[in-house]
């Protein structure tokens, strides 16, 4: 019965999407694509090829609105039939698919029990359970992103960053072999930006040690506040961070160590963020600004681990990974300290330098040869994949509507591209041929000299980042308490989140500075509406 009663409550949505795809006449968006599909096809096995008829439908359905007097049709659910009603609680971004089934919804909870999971350092009788670090930043997935939301940098001594921490890599020498993602970038006829791992610390830093291993630093951040006059005689206070490895447990960082502040991104719509075609991607990417239009995104590449060859980078906070089963592993890896099929070594994240945490016992010794299986990274996966976007509020409202018509009047559409529509997918119903609304391009900008990190990650440099989903951004506060937005939380508001765009964005930027308040208001409850 309850199948019956989940299916016929989304079966409207679905059907109404369907509908809207079958009409319409507008071309396929101009093709700007700089690499071929072939290299950086599809992550899912099981995908239906469009044909040319569709791609002019979805070409319809995801177009530009040409006004803003009332809502698009299907705003309200920007996960298609996958959006779950907006609750009033912190769960807000904890609940399943909208169109998950009964059966799969069970994995769905085992997922999330993996997810929530504390780990334990070996050896331990808790043989499932074991193989923490030594070295890591947090104990579980759900200690970083707390409510499956945003995490924040620590506000004060006794608060401790356990949902940011610091990567770390260093120039690499000349006489160093080339890396697998390089030589593609070689091959098309880039010259990649190459860097390496500290010697001393690996690729991020961790703040925590099991018993017996000293932690590898202790974050500080410290804040220099400026203001920003605004039109109608308005000002906004921004503050600049400044970071440091203090405390260091195993000697000086290398020479020319470059260090980048994340803080854990939100969960929510993640699968169908992968379900995207790479080539409505790649169709954005435009890195000579060819179009005249000053914005030039550029496609990450990274090399896929799993799948031992190169793909489009879609997750992190500068696309530095492929699929949501490789960004998993890597979080384990790196963030607690957990081996698994991908990334077998079962020390995680120390470098070679670091003798005694390779040398300790870990959690890989007993029948699962990892210390999270294959089954189990499955079910991450499948969690991680399926939690649901709430659906839009207020989309009516007069303010919003103007909000949305300033947003797409400055350009912040161009990066924050509205809609897609996901691949049809054979074994993914609750992805599957949906239109969405998650407001990224999925591509790296030039985000200006303000937020550059100055550390390359794969194709991207150091003032590069890719364009933030911002689907569910208005329900930040309720989730996780704070309103801590940009890589590294350094915006205590919307509003400075903006402030703070620069590069491709300054114009964007300047136009909200300069607008009546009323605009920058509205423009601002837009976002908040999401």
């Amino acid at each position: 019965m309850l199948r019956f009663l989940k299916a016929a409550r989304y079966s409207g949505p679905m059907v109404f999407i369907v509908a809207s795809l079958a009409i319409g006449f507008l071309v396929a968006p101009p093709q700007k694509t700089e690499i071929g599909t072939a290299e950086l096809s599809s992550p899912h096995l099981n995908v239906t090829p469009r044909t040319d008829a569709e791609r002019a439908r979805i070409a319809d359905i995801t177009a530009m609105p040409a006004t803003f007097t009332k809502p698009e049709a299907f705003e309200t659910n920007p996960a298609g039939a996958a959006t779950v009603r907006a609750r009033k609680t912190a769960d807000a971004f904890s609940q399943p698919s909208g169109n998950i089934s009964f059966e799969r919804e069970l994995d769905f909870k085992v997922g999330n029990g993996l997810f929530k999971k504390l780990w334990v350092s070996s050896p331990s009788s808790t043989l499932a359970s074991d193989g923490l670090g030594p070295l890591f930043n947090a104990r579980s997935c759900q200690r970083c992103h707390l409510k499956d939301g945003r995490g924040h940098p620590p506000e004060g001594s006794e608060d401790d960053a356990v949902s940011m921490f610091l990567r770390v890599s260093v120039p690499a020498a000349p006489e160093e072999d080339i890396s697998e993602i390089e030589a593609f970038l070689l091959s098309a006829g880039e010259e990649p930006l190459r860097v390496r791992p500290d010697p001393n610390y690996g690729g991020q830093l961790q703040d925590f040690a099991t018993a017996g291993h000293k932690a590898e630093y202790r974050l500080e951040v410290t804040y220099e506040e400026f203001d920003v006059p605004l039109s109608d005689d308005q000002t906004a206070l921004l503050r600049r961070p400044t970071y440091s490895a203090e405390d260091l447990g195993y000697g000086p960082l290398a020479e020319g160590a470059m260090l980048s502040p994340r803080v854990a991104p939100p969960m929510i719509g993640l699968g169908l963020l992968e379900a995207i075609p790479a080539e409505d991607i790649l169709a954005l990417a435009d890195p000579e600004d060819r179009d005249g239009d000053g914005i030039s995104g550029r496609a990450q590449m990274v090399w896929s681990f799993e799948h031992d060859r190169p793909m489009l980078g879609r997750f992190g906070w500068k696309a530095g990974a492929p699929t949501i089963r490789e960004q998993s592993a890597s979080a384990f890896a790196g963030d607690i300290g957990i081996s698994s099929p991908i990334f077998p070594d079962p020390w995680g994240d120390c470098a070679a330098g670091q003798s005694a945490c390779r040398e300790a016992p870990h959690g890989d010794g007993d029948v699962r040869k990892t210390e999270i299986d294959s089954e189990g990274l499955d079910l991450v996966t499948f969690y991680s994949r399926n939690l649901a976007v709430p659906a839009r509020r207020d989309v009516d409202d007069p303010q919003v509507l103007r909000g949305k018509a300033v947003f797409h009047e400055t350009g912040c559409a161009s990066c924050h591209r509205p809609k897609f529509v996901t691949d049809r997918l054979d074994d993914q119903p609750e992805q599957s041929f949906q239109l969405i609304w998650p407001m990224t391009d999925l591509l790296l900008h030039d985000m200006g000299e303000g937020l550059a990190d100055n550390r390359p990650e794969g194709r991207a440099s150091g003032r590069e980042w890719r364009t933030a989903p911002l689907w569910g951004i208005g329900m930040t506060e309720q989730v996780n308490g704070h309103t801590q937005f940009l890589h590294d939380g350094r915006a205590r508001s919307l509003l400075e989140a903006v402030l703070w765009h620069g590069g491709e964005a300054q114009a964007s930027r300047d136009a909200v500075v300069e607008m009546p308040k009323a605009d920058r208001d509205a423009l601002i409850r837009y976002l908040e509406s999401l």
